[in-house]
């Protein structure tokens, strides 16, 4: 074999190296970042039912589906490209962005949070009636794509957090991997969720015995369901959006939150060995970031219901 072949074949294989380990560390750091972003994912998926509630059963999937395009469109067209940018030209401003997006969900927790204990109810959800109509239907959609577009940019800001080392072409890979991925688990939830009690009277209706049993028990469990995921996104927002405060003011210079976090959790940790303590720790620190940002969101709520209309309630 002709030594510029062999020496060429050498180059390809070198190449190929390369790329696999590209490949396998875009897979490690997308992965990092996808779940730094649990929080605001689960309140995506939490929030978007709402949207397609009273609609004639007929038009959920298709206003689902128009919802997941917009969503894309958020994330691949508009911010995927800012946030490449701003990770290459202006990194110095990620914590301040994150601070904000930690802002926003403490709010959004805390005002959850008082909303079940009937301490504020200027923001409370009314039950929706049934609405008809093309308009109607567009006005909704158009609002959860807003709305998208909030939770979305957060998400893209908590995963380029993550990733600021990597090139600028691994950057955008990962965060199109985020978006996308993120994307169908997030709507293809909502559309399993809004679709499970019709499925459920399906089965009591026309089946006996044991599937119509079934039937009848899905269609009494989804509104346990949709509670339990609310509550659960409640609490990821107020340990995600406190997390993002304490960490994000620390890496501008002021450590006193994640200091006191460290004292309180300390007597804790040291409770149990060596092997649990990083586990315990780990838990610790998300029990006392959701405290601090359920305390933060509850002194910024007046501030927002004074000012913005509705309380900016998405």
């Amino acid at each position: 074999m002709p030594t510029g072949l062999v020496a060429l074949l050498d180059d390809v294989a070198a190449i190929a190296k390369v790329a696999a380990a590209s490949v396998d560390d875009i897979g490690v750091a997308a992965t990092r970042a996808g779940t730094k972003s649990a929080g605001v994912v689960i309140d995506d998926a939490a929030v978007t039912p709402q949207y397609v509630t009273g609609f004639d059963p007929s038009r959920e999937l298709p206003m689902i589906w128009k919802i997941a395009k917009g969503s894309i469109r958020n994330k691949l067209v508009f911010l995927l490209p800012a946030a490449v940018l701003l990770g290459q030209f202006a990194p110095f401003l990620i914590p301040f962005i994150l601070i904000l997006g930690g802002l926003f969900l403490c709010y959004e927790a805390a005002e959850k949070i008082l909303e079940l204990f009937h301490v504020d109810e200027t923001t409370k959800h009314e039950q929706p009636a049934i609405v008809e109509g093309h308009g109607r239907e567009e006005e909704m959609v158009s609002g959860a794509i807003r709305t998208d577009l909030i939770l979305s940019a957060e998400i893209m800001a908590i995963a380029l957090s993550e990733v600021t080392d990597e090139i600028w072409w691994q950057q955008g890979i990962i965060l199109a991997l985020i978006g996308v991925v993120i994307t169908v688990a997030v709507y293809g939830a909502v559309a399993l969720i809004v679709k499970m009690d019709d499925i459920g009277l399906h089965l009591a209706t026309e089946n006996d015995g044991f599937i119509a049993s079934f039937g009848r028990g899905l269609v009494s469990f989804m509104p346990k369901l949709l509670s339990a995921i609310s509550i659960i996104g409640t609490l990821a927002m107020a340990w995600v959006g406190g997390g993002l405060l304490v960490h994000n003011i620390a890496a501008l210079g002021w450590h006193g939150p994640e200091h006191l976090i460290d004292i309180l959790s300390h007597p804790l940790v040291g409770l149990f060995p060596a092997s649990a303590k990083l586990l315990v720790g780990g838990i610790a620190f998300a029990i006392l970031s959701g405290v601090l940002g359920t305390i933060v969101g509850a002194g910024i709520a007046p501030l927002v219901h004074r000012f913005v209309p509705h309380g900016g309630k998405h």
